[in-house]
């Protein structure tokens, strides 16, 4: 089943986005650490590319990420042209004072009282935008809420220093190229919920967890992930929960919910649900994919 999610206001968000990165100097593109090409949105990268301005990607919520992928992501997105990459937990106190010094150092020349910055904060929704707006300001006005889609007008701020702050809406894409992209977002709780079936979502983070954080699985649920498939990985959840449906029959669905509760919580330890070989790998078989189906053509 392949997951998209694209509500209706996000169209008119969009536009609005678009004509606003005119006056825009930096794009700060926040993402999910544990997913950090997953959570680029293609739409704004294109954006942004027409209108020739610099990126800065946020990888936030380093503090639920694995720290040696984080490094490798960081270097992976650094070595692209006209993008600078920093990791930083938005809720963690002084994290936030990073992102100005890092954008200001994209546009040189947006500097004194009459060539004030404009910063504008983009990214998918509940991926941490908001977060990050309110602690550059110091204060709370963008709504936050643990779930996506909170924030859907775009709004402007003038911070102490004069820099002009942008925040947008989260915004999606009509249609997720990779299917694994569309279940590493669900993962992280950046798709509405309707969007996904939770034991689809929790199958696949199964399998990741069996194959590359098998020691989480086992200090956590006692779970041997060598004896196991994916599906297992739910049974044996479910078992030390004493999860039954009617009949004593295993409830996958709430043991389901459980994995992904455990894993968006940081309870299962810090864990990064891609890295960039993977993502490379995968963007290889779509285009294998891709050109199979032009030749069958």
């Amino acid at each position: 089943m392949a997951i998209n999610w694209f509500p209706g206001h996000m169209v008119a968000a969009q536009k609005k986005a678009a004509d606003a990165l005119a006056e825009a100097d930096v794009v700060v593109e926040v993402l999910d650490a544990r997913s950090p090409a997953a959570s680029v949105n293609p739409m704004i990268n294109a954006m942004r590319v027409a209108r020739q301005r610099p990126a800065l990607k946020v990888l936030n919520k380093i503090d639920l990420a694995d720290p040696a992928v984080t490094e490798a992501w960081l270097a992976w997105f650094n070595a692209q042209q006209g993008v600078r990459a920093i990791g930083l937990s938005c809720k963690q106190a002084g994290e936030s004072a990073k992102v100005l010094p890092a954008a200001r150092a994209l546009a040189p020349h947006r500097e004194g009282p009459l060539k004030r910055l404009r910063v504008m904060v983009m990214g998918v929704p509940n991926v941490g935008k908001s977060t990050l707006v309110n602690a550059l300001l110091n204060r709370r006005v963008a709504a936050v809420g643990d779930e996506p889609a909170v924030t859907k007008a775009q709004k402007r701020y003038e911070l102490t220093d004069g820099t002009w702050l942008i925040d947008t809406p989260g915004l999606m894409w009509p249609k997720i190229a990779l299917p694994s992209d569309g279940l590493l977002l669900a993962a992280n709780h950046l798709v509405g919920v309707n969007a996904y079936i939770d034991e689809e979502v929790a199958t696949a983070l199964a399998e990741i967890l069996r194959l590359r954080y098998p020691q989480a699985l086992g200090g956590r649920y006692g779970i041997d992930a060598g004896e196991v498939d994916a599906p297992g990985v739910l049974e044996a959840v479910a078992q030390r929960r004493g999860l039954r449906a009617k009949g004593g029959a295993v409830d996958y669905e709430k043991a389901s919910v459980v994995l992904l509760n455990d894993y968006r919580s940081g309870a299962l330890g810090r864990i990064t649900l891609e890295t960039p070989a993977s993502r490379e790998g995968a963007l290889a078989a779509l285009a294998a994919a891709g050109a199979g189906a032009g030749a069958d053509g």
